[in-house]
């Protein structure tokens, strides 16, 4: 009985001390402001075969620096079918940045990486191909918030997503 006590108590601390952590947000794409994204793409549809679109595209030219939005631990770089090259970092809150599309990617999975470290560069990869470079960008909250759920298409999820943009909009 001891020891799962000693566990649960060791998880919620844990758990604080990630919401404790300062999170020190940069626009991840070097020179980039509020302008080279739609404020209203966070959640529009149709978006594809993922039916809306679950974050940010900040649009810019191909090899521009991409920034680690926060400080945190790279969890995965690699490539998947439709983000193309892609760059997964766990910050504080518990929340992942999700970095896609890229034409480089400059980091390795189980670096540490601190707010505007470059992390990869500006691309077009996965199925953004042959459009304009942009850099898809999402957070996703790993503790859900039940209170943000909504009847929009796929409205259960943003228990999970939060909007990018809005973390972005006074940096």
């Amino acid at each position: 009985m001891k020891k799962k006590y000693l566990f649960g108590t060791c998880i919620l601390v844990l758990i604080v001390v990630g919401y404790c952590l300062p999170e020190r947000i940069v626009i991840p794409v070097a020179g980039a402001s509020q302008r080279d994204w739609n404020p209203k793409s966070f959640w529009y549809e149709p978006w594809g075969v993922s039916g809306v679109h679950k974050g940010i595209d900040i649009f810019g030219k191909t090899g521009t620096d991409v920034l680690s939005t926060t400080g945190g631990l790279v969890l995965y770089t690699g490539q998947i079918r439709l983000g193309g090259n892609v760059v997964l970092v766990l910050g504080p809150k518990w929340h992942l940045h999700y970095f896609a599309h890229l034409n480089t990617i400059d980091t390795s999975a189980f670096s540490i990486v601190a707010s505007g470290d470059k992390i990869a560069s500006l691309g077009d990869s996965g199925n953004a191909k042959g459009k304009p470079p942009h850099l898809h960008y999402s957070v996703v909250r790993m503790i859900p918030f039940p209170w943000k759920i909504d009847r929009t298409s796929q409205g259960y999820k943003k228990a999970f997503y939060i909007d990018p943009g809005e973390m972005l909009m006074d940096r």
